[in-house]
């Protein structure tokens, strides 16, 4: 099987020569990686042919003015106006999110806060990228697609999000709607500019703890939940399937998905509750692929190589049967992740992931 045929096999709950393998990684444990294969910082798909990864993502650049202004001590991202300063840690280092430039606006500032246009990003070169990518799974979007509490917390801070949320708050609701209009039309003109080389459509939205919901289903039912309608209609306009990320306990929110056309989730940590992988394979196995699984707390990144392969097994062993799992991270790989275990993540995956 070519890997568009391993991961559209998986996505429709089938079984395939074998399991569908994905890579996402933070930047320290990824230059080790790199390091290690001895590819050149940059080579991005040179990793992931290394590790066999069989998915790609195809974006549109953006290509228009800087909107926001830099400041010191921060990175400021040109489209959005969020910042992010430089935390150092025990592994490496990571940009947190700061300063939050909305918190306290009203209506009348965030209608006015800068957004990009969809017109301004490059769609020229999505075709090429489709045809020249063709062999591999090939996605719109990614977890931040659609995205609604943590990307305007980027602005707005979480906790005016949920307060947003809970009173209707027309700022905090007009952020959102912004953002997702734009992010709507941008994947819909990836989508024509295509012209049928994209597979799936990749949506995120954490609505987990790890003990339970983030919000009431009354919030969810009001606000979350038809906000995604547009992507999902998006997705059967162009007849492809629809992966969300959920991080946390998540899967309380599965039914409602499913019922909105949902073909498989993302994420899926073990650790949550109700995540259990064998509690999710029975619960849901036959109406949803799965994607994720290996956890990026767990003996990856704590453990030895011989308990890595080990717990790589079993979640393979559980996962597997009757199709529809593709293996990966729970999340991004974290710096803390020793190469060597990382390496045996995936090598298990090869060994053992074979139908």
């Amino acid at each position: 099987m070519t890997s568009k045929d391993r991961v559209m096999t998986t996505l429709a709950r089938e079984a395939a020569d074998r399991v569908p393998i994905n890579y996402m990684a933070n930047p320290g444990i990824d230059a080790r990686l790199k390091l290690h294969f001895g590819l050149d910082p940059d080579d991005r798909d040179g990793l992931r042919d290394a590790l066999g990864v069989d998915f790609r993502q195809v974006r549109a650049p953006y290509t228009g003015p800087p909107l926001h202004r830099e400041h010191p001590n921060r990175r400021v991202d040109p489209c959005w106006g969020w910042r992010t300063r430089y935390i150092e840690h025990g592994s490496g280092a990571y940009w947190d999110y700061c300063d939050f430039p909305l918190a306290g606006a009203d209506e009348e500032t965030v209608a006015n806060w800068p957004m990009p246009s969809p017109d301004d990003f490059d769609y020229s070169e999505v075709d090429d990228f489709c045809r020249r990518n063709h062999t591999y799974a090939i996605h719109v979007g990614d977890p931040g697609l659609g995205c609604i509490m943590n990307t305007a917390g980027f602005l707005r801070g979480m906790e005016q999000v949920f307060i947003d949320l809970a009173l209707d708050d027309s700022a905090g609701l007009l952020l959102i709607d912004r953002m997702l209009e734009i992010q709507l039309e941008s994947a819909r003109r990836i989508l024509e500019f295509a012209r049928g080389g994209v597979d799936f459509m990749w949506l995120g939205e954490d609505l987990g703890t790890q003990n339970g919901p983030l919000i009431s289903r009354a919030l969810f039912e009001k606000h979350i939940k038809p906000r995604h309608v547009p992507f999902f209609a998006l997705a059967k306009a162009y007849g492809i399937p629809v992966m969300l990320h959920c991080c946390g306990s998540s899967s309380w929110t599965y039914d409602d998905y499913i019922a909105l056309g949902l073909d498989a989730v993302d994420t899926l940590q073990p650790e949550a509750r109700d995540m259990a992988p064998a509690y999710l394979k029975e619960r849901f196995g036959d109406r949803l692929a799965f994607h994720g699984c290996i956890s990026t707390g767990g003996p990856v990144a704590f453990g030895s190589v011989h308990e890595t392969i080990a717990y790589c097994r079993e979640i393979l062993e559980i996962m597997m049967p009757g199709g529809g799992y593709c293996f990966a991270p729970t999340h991004a790989l974290q710096d803390n992740s020793p190469t060597e275990n990382v390496i045996a993540m995936y090598e298990t995956a090869w060994k053992y992931g074979c139908y």
